[in-house]
């Protein structure tokens, strides 16, 4: 029997790629799903990709917003009468030099990345903590081990997530809650193109991002969520997916 059998898992991002990879892997393990995304139609995609038995809830959420992410808790604790873990992994992208970034575009990311983050927890682990065994997993990236020319922005949301899980893992030490921070190198998903891009700072614009970042990212959303289940049944701290991130991760130290 899966240790996720019967458990409650709630998903952000859930509309496509790494998000939508881990409900599929977590509901063959028997888990029921609260699904969030800005995007319905991803949502939709997703829950008719999972097991016809599997308990499933869909909001259109924006994790940015407070008030927004409180009302998905709420509305998933009386869809299902507990919450086992939530993962926080809906993310956003920016390319742009520290000196011309634009400060509504640096609060757009933050305001997603690790705000949503924050929200997601605070919403959340009330619920969790009533449980005999719970789940906090935040996305940080392998932009949260070493910082990079042209992401001033995503390292300030990545390194920003990685210290406020880490802090969180020490808080909630003796309790029933395992806390994970993950750190993804190049994923196949769809977060280049839903990045803003600063033409100025990227020779080719945003289609030589694309183009670029499609012929870097090697590992799949089906491994890397692979691997963020493996990493919460052995209860890692930190989960490292894709050599890349290994290596930054040794680089980093």
């Amino acid at each position: 029997m899966s240790q996720f059998e019967t458990q409650v898992i709630a998903i952000t991002g859930a509309g496509s790629g790494i998000g939508r990879s881990l409900a599929m892997q977590l509901a063959e393990r028997g888990a029921d799903l609260s699904l969030s995304d800005v995007n319905m139609a991803g949502l939709e995609q997703t829950k008719a990709l999972l097991p016809e038995s599997t308990n499933v809830l869909l909001s259109v959420v924006d994790v940015s917003d407070r008030n927004a992410m409180n009302h998905y808790a709420s509305a998933t604790l009386e869809h299902f009468g507990k919450i086992n873990g939530i993962i926080n992994n809906a993310g956003v992208t920016l390319i742009s030099r520290a000196s011309d970034t634009k400060r509504e575009d640096f609060e757009w990311l933050m305001n997603i990345n690790f705000w949503g983050v924050v929200n997601g927890v605070e919403a959340f682990l009330p619920h969790i903590r009533e449980t005999d065994q719970g789940y906090v997993v935040n996305v940080s990236s392998l932009f949260g081990l070493v910082g990079l020319p042209l992401q001033s922005t995503y390292n300030s949301s990545k390194f920003a997530v990685r210290g406020y899980t880490e802090a969180l893992k020490m808080e909630m030490a003796g309790t029933s809650v395992q806390v994970s921070c993950v750190h993804p190198g190049g994923i196949a998903t769809n977060i280049a193109k839903s990045s803003r891009v600063d033409e100025r700072a990227l020779k080719g614009g945003q289609s030589k991002l694309i183009e670029d970042f499609e012929r870097l990212a090697v590992t799949t959303p089906e491994q890397a969520a692979t691997a963020i289940i493996e990493g919460m049944v052995k209860k890692r701290r930190r989960i490292l997916i894709g050599k890349d991130a290994k290596i930054m991760d040794w680089f980093a130290r």
